[in-house]
């Protein structure tokens, strides 16, 4: 079976390589929440050093995809449901504010950036691709928040981005999730060719409250399992 974590030296740093494969490991759920991490392991596993390694759980943590717990470690943090609910309150309000402000200042071709990053999310939601629909909505979103000038609101949601995508994952195995966040995203996307603020705002908070709605009855059934 292929090591899902072994990283490419060829084409960044040791530390960079090893940051994205740990990150993306943790938010493919390859590691449980509350997964213990442990150092010696994951230096065998990533082909790196343990100062790597210490370097890479170090700046995980600052993300919230690790905790450090005195005389047991770094394990995966276990995103519970109320610290769930305000990112997802955090996104509504920071996103509407993105997409109001690219409706309204958006340039021509600022808009043709913008559509190319949704062509590459609308391709890949319709492929149930979950790995590249991860990276493409946070290239879409990335694009919206330039083109609206809020780079200020797009470093908060970066400041949380893991979490996001890690949140964004979970939401993407309920059933049916995919065809509904392309018919979501495709409101918003309508609304700012159409240089409408309102219905663009409308349109993501829409997005937000439906990815919400679903989250929670995750956590419900998670609760229920218990």
């Amino acid at each position: 079976m292929a090591n899902p974590l072994k990283i490419d030296r060829d084409i960044k740093t040791l530390k960079e390589r090893a940051l994205e494969s740990l990150r993306e490991a943790i938010i493919n759920f390859h590691f449980a929440p509350g997964e213990r991490l442990v150092e010696r392991r994951l230096c065998e596993q990533l082909g790196v050093s343990r100062s790597v390694v210490r370097e890479v759980l170090r700046h995980l943590e600052s993300e919230g995809l690790v905790d450090s717990t005195p005389h047991q470690g770094p394990a995966v943090a276990v995103l519970d449901e109320a610290t769930a609910l305000q990112i997802y309150e955090i996104r509504a309000h920071l996103e509407a504010i993105g997409a109001r402000a690219c409706a309204e200042q958006a340039s021509e071709q600022d808009l043709a950036r913008l559509e190319k990053t949704y062509k590459n999310l609308e391709a890949a939601l319709k492929k149930n691709d979950s790995r590249n629909v991860l990276r493409a909505t946070t290239a879409f979103y990335e694009t919206l928040f330039a083109c609206g000038g809020k780079a200020v609101a797009w470093s908060i949601l970066q400041s949380l981005n893991a979490r996001i995508t890690s949140l964004r994952r979970m939401t993407m195995a309920s059933m049916g999730r995919d065809r509904d966040s392309l018919k979501e995203m495709r409101a918003i996307m309508t609304a700012l060719r159409a240089r409408d603020p309102e219905r663009a705002e409308a349109a993501c908070r829409a997005h937000v409250d439906k990815a919400t709605a679903v989250a929670a009855a995750i956590f419900e059934a998670k609760r229920g399992e218990d």
